[in-house]
């Protein structure tokens, strides 16, 4: 199995707002970003309870050699820091991608209650796609999802990448 993504792009959330719109910008900003690095081009950004951005990720595996330089886990921890805490109640994660199996657990540890997403990975999403982390009965802690939303921009970002 190579790294290249299925990414699939569908109808974006009847539950968006243009705020989801807005941070999805902004993490589309960090996805091109991580370009310059040679990672693959995935932003991220945390949205605190008052809207402010409180975190910002872009993928730094390769950067930092580091296999948990995923953008998700970069923003949760930078929100983490400048909230003071782990639990990250009343923030939103916006992310270019469907979030990984890492990633997925990542939101549930941090409490996160919103996750919003561009493209769907079917290769390796963990949010709806091969796998439904996020929404298992199981979980002590299941966020909103709301999926779509700049998919095609955001799928475009890595089918370049990786032709």
């Amino acid at each position: 199995m190579d790294g290249t993504p299925d990414v699939v792009v569908g109808p974006a959330s009847p539950y968006a707002t243009t705020a989801d719109r807005a941070a999805m910008d902004l993490a589309l900003a960090e996805a091109r970003a991580a370009l310059a690095t040679a990672d693959v081009p995935v932003g991220a950004v945390v949205l605190g309870p008052d809207g402010a951005v409180v975190g910002r990720g872009r993928n730094v595996r390769e950067a930092v050699a580091d296999p948990t330089g995923h953008a998700e886990v970069v923003a949760l921890r930078q929100a983490a820091a400048a909230l003071g805490r782990w639990r990250l109640d009343g923030c939103t994660l916006v992310v270019t991608l469907e979030p990984c199996l890492m990633c997925a657990g990542a939101v549930l540890q941090a409490r996160v209650p919103r996750l919003v997403f561009g493209a769907w990975d079917e290769k390796a999403g963990a949010c709806g796609s091969q796998w439904d982390v996020v929404r298992d009965r199981r979980a002590l802690h299941r966020p909103e999802v709301v999926a779509g939303i700049a998919a095609a921009e955001a799928a475009e970002l890595l089918r370049t990448f990786f032709r």
